[in-house]
């Protein structure tokens, strides 16, 4: 994990309630720096403003964004500076935070290509004045291999840990907030084969080496987790990181067009329409997790622990990530693994 370079920690950061004023002149621009390349595109008023903010982590399934999921980052946010980055794209976000939901000074969205542009001093200044930070889907080799080890890297995880204001992700920008990651550098890869062989070099998964997140210590996330190849991979990453770093795993699971919002003491609330698993090591590791051999990871059938949690459009269901042994409105279940062939089971 870096540490934040002392020359870059603002002197002082004083935050303050400062409403928005509205009859401020609105402004849309977008603009490329000639030496880097990065396009930045922002609606609102350009100027900088301090707001009461309220940690939060948001993290998202894919496929139709959660709008109370967004109007739960807004909120935290005190109104303030919502920023989005991302690797691919443009200003999709722009109009749907400022216009359709409301309640933002501006929408500043960055499209960060390469380890230069995450290296630039004006990218990392924006972030850390941002009052909210959203990380947008693409390739998460993208973020990782691009992002890691840079001061943007820095700027993310003092958004987190020191200035405390909501930072979601959705699709790849929730697999890497997590402790450990995915990190697609081969590609994606289908649970069949990562059951098939834990070792592939498909299955390429970080630790403890890049966002640096209270709550999500020694867990790995997964997206779009109602699709059928998702949960046996998830699995199999999780046997990957008992077996090779000894840890008390955790994973959460999200379904596509579905949320958990986790607050500041650590209860995560599912907005939307699918469900969120949560996953926590249940017994000794797994029986068989070797190169080119199925993993089996059975221990009577009960090797990884889950609470299922329906969403509700208002968030009523819950889960609490600092027990990981408690929560409301969901169900416990089993995942466990025999010979390369995923069970789940109440």
């Amino acid at each position: 994990m870096r540490t934040l370079p002392l020359f870059l920690i603002p002197a002082a950061l004083v935050i303050s309630c400062s409403p928005v004023d509205v009859e401020d002149v609105l402004t849309e621009s977008a603009e490329t720096s000639a030496s880097y390349k990065i396009t930045r595109y922002i609606t609102g008023d350009p100027a900088d403003v301090t707001t009461t903010t309220q940690s939060g982590t948001v993290l998202m399934g894919g496929s139709t964004d959660v709008d109370a999921a967004f109007q739960w980052m807004i909120s935290r946010s005190g109104g303030g500076d919502f920023v989005v980055i991302r690797a691919t794209g443009a200003d999709g976000y722009n109009p749907y935070i400022f216009s359709e939901l409301g309640g933002v000074n501006s929408v500043e969205s960055i499209v960060i290509k390469g380890k230069k542009d995450a290296s630039d001093i004006g990218v990392y200044n924006t972030i850390i004045q941002a009052e909210a930070l959203f990380i947008a889907g693409g390739d998460q080799n993208d973020y990782v291999s691009n992002w890691k080890n840079t001061i943007l890297e820095d700027a993310i995880n003092y958004l987190i840990n020191v200035k405390h204001v909501p930072v979601g992700g959705t699709s790849a920008g929730l697999a890497i907030l997590g402790d450990a990651y995915f990190d697609a550098a081969k590609g994606t890869v289908l649970s069949d084969d990562a059951l098939d062989n834990p070792y592939s070099n498909k299955v390429s998964i970080g630790y403890n080496d890049f966002i640096d997140h209270p709550y999500l210590v020694n867990t790995i996330t997964d997206s779009h987790y109602n699709s059928p190849d998702r949960k046996g991979r998830h699995l199999t990453f999780m046997a990957r990181l008992v077996k090779d770093y000894g840890i008390d795993v955790k994973g959460i699971g999200v379904e596509e067009e579905t949320a958990v919002c986790v607050d500041e003491n650590g209860i995560g609330y599912v907005y939307g329409i699918n469900n969120v698993y949560f996953c926590k090591k249940n017994t000794l590791g797994p029986e068989t997790c070797v190169s080119g051999t199925p993993l089996t990871w059975n221990r009577s059938n009960q090797a990884v622990r889950v609470y299922k949690v329906p969403a509700t459009v208002t968030g009523t269901n819950t889960f609490n990530l600092i027990t990981w042994a408690s929560g409301t409105g969901g169900s416990w279940w089993y995942f466990w693994a025999e010979n390369g062939t995923f069970f789940e089971a109440q």
